[in-house]
């Protein structure tokens, strides 16, 4: 009886030892958890509130209070230009100005869709007008530039496929009327990388299709819109359309006929000189009412 107390006694303990390493396994695994999911946390990159549309915007379309819905943005990659919810507490942890409000003056100075959005998309300063501004040309044109018409057809249109926000290069054809190369006929790259910023009576960037425009409104500034306004009023522009992100700077060209169909301009003759008389020396011996010419060696000096 004794020993199968003892046995059952030895049993007992085994179990409760056992189970003492079972729990102990478990805290180490707990503990092990709970150190990963801190070091997660910490690793967690941090964000940001910032006023996204609740759904998609268009061209043209007002922007209001109701329009935009507040989402969390990772700080480290928040595209320049978003609207921040509280500016005032950015500004405040980052020592710098507080940036720009989405709604400064409420509702009164709404601002207006310059670009299309997508459901949850932030909203940027590129993509909306200034408050209370419309969505006409003058809240696109950079400070000191100005706005110019080109006329254009299908063929110095790039055929319908030029959209705002492109850039063009501008080539002007006609003839020369002054100086030495008077009457020729020349086609010469008279402005580089111009951006669009209407076609026709329309600067919206999303326009699909192919437009058959009859004008383009290019940025320019005060000294390129007399420039272009002088080649236009005597020859012709056509456009040249530049690929997206090509930072190239398109060097001076000169096109004429000559050099199109690669004619050389023939020499110039240079008539030979006819040499001087021969000089003539002569003797007059009056005789009379006669004067009597008589030639003779003419004196070497």
């Amino acid at each position: 009886m004794r020993a199968l107390f003892g046995l059952v006694l030895v049993a007992g303990l085994g179990l409760a030892g056992t189970a003492v390493v079972m729990v102990r396994g478990q805290f180490q695994a707990q503990d092990r958890a709970i150190a990963q999911s801190r070091a997660m946390i910490a690793a967690v990159t941090p964000t940001v509130a910032v006023w996204a549309v609740r759904e998609r915007m268009v061209y043209g379309q007002p922007l209001t209070p109701g329009d935009v819905v507040e989402i969390q943005y990772a700080a480290p990659y928040l595209p320049e230009g978003a609207f921040l919810v509280d500016p005032e507490a950015a500004a405040a942890a980052g020592g710098e100005e507080p940036p720009a409000a989405l709604f400064p003056e409420g509702e009164e100075a709404r601002r207006v869709v310059l670009r299309q959005m997508e459901p949850n998309e932030p909203v940027l300063a590129i993509k909306v007008s200034e408050p209370g501004e419309d969505a006409g040309i003058t809240s696109r044109l950079s400070a000191g530039m100005r706005a110019f018409a080109i006329s254009v057809d299908v063929a110095s249109g790039v055929s319908g496929f030029l959209r705002p926000g492109d850039r063009v290069d501008v080539y002007w054809s006609g003839q020369i009327n002054e100086g030495v190369d008077m009457g020729r006929e020349v086609t010469q790259l008279i402005e580089s990388g111009l951006r669009l910023v209407a076609i026709d009576q329309t600067a919206d960037s999303n326009m699909t299709g192919a437009v058959l425009a009859q004008t383009v409104t290019v940025e320019v500034s005060p000294q390129q819109v007399a420039k272009l306004a002088q080649a236009q009023s005597t020859g012709t522009l056509s456009l040249s359309l530049v690929g997206q992100g090509d930072a190239t700077v398109a060097a001076a060209i000169e096109v004429d006929q000559r050099s199109l169909l690669g004619i050389e301009e023939a020499p110039v003759e240079v008539a030979a000189a006819e040499p001087p008389p021969p000089e003539v020396c002569t003797v007059r011996t009056r005789r009379g009412a006669e004067v009597i010419e008589t030639p003779i060696d003419c004196p070497t000096n």
